[in-house]
């Protein structure tokens, strides 16, 4: 084996083994925050929270939210619906939304309702808002990452299973 080639194997393995430790410390963090329960990206409190002349904020630019009042297909969703008395649906929501993991509601009035998500590895939090129009008998919807620009479905997808869960409550009741 020639000096060279000695060289370059243990300059390999030289950036191996940091490149291992470098993983090893980032992964370690990440865990002790997390299981610490402190969000590292929880972002700020948005301003634009709540509800302005019946409407809930209309969603960002970015695909990371989706909102059942927007009129623009990359962030529309459809109101959740209800059968039940307005007080019975908020119940209802209420409900389901304290059964869902890393979940705390902020602000609840008669027909609003304001909690924010947050996701279980890296502390990412989402506002999601519901306004229940007793009028039309449905929940407007707006469920919004704080941070980055995709969210990868989240959003979307956390609201059909608020649907799903609401639609069994329904049944039961």
């Amino acid at each position: 084996m020639t000096v060279e080639v000695q060289k370059r194997s243990y300059f390999k393995i030289a950036l191996i083994v940091c490149v291992c430790l470098i993983v090893v410390v980032a992964s370690s963090l990440a865990v002790t925050l997390a299981l610490s329960g402190k969000a590292i990206f929880a972002g700020a409190t948005p301003t634009n929270i709540g509800i302005e002349s019946g409407k809930l904020a209309p969603c960002p630019t970015s695909p990371n939210c989706v909102s059942s009042q927007s009129q623009d297909a990359e962030h529309k969703i459809e109101p959740l619906t209800y059968t039940s008395s307005l007080a019975e649906a908020m119940a209802n929501l209420k409900t389901t939304i304290e059964n869902m993991e890393r979940t705390k509601i902020i602000t609840q009035t008669d027909n609003y309702l304001y909690a924010e998500f947050t996701s279980k590895l890296m502390g990412f939090v989402d506002d999601v808002e519901f306004f229940l129009d007793e009028s039309a008998n449905v929940i407007e919807i707006r469920s919004a990452s704080r941070l980055g620009e995709s969210d990868l479905g989240v959003n979307r997808q956390r609201i059909e299973t608020i649907r799903g869960k609401l639609k069994e409550l329904e049944i039961k009741g």
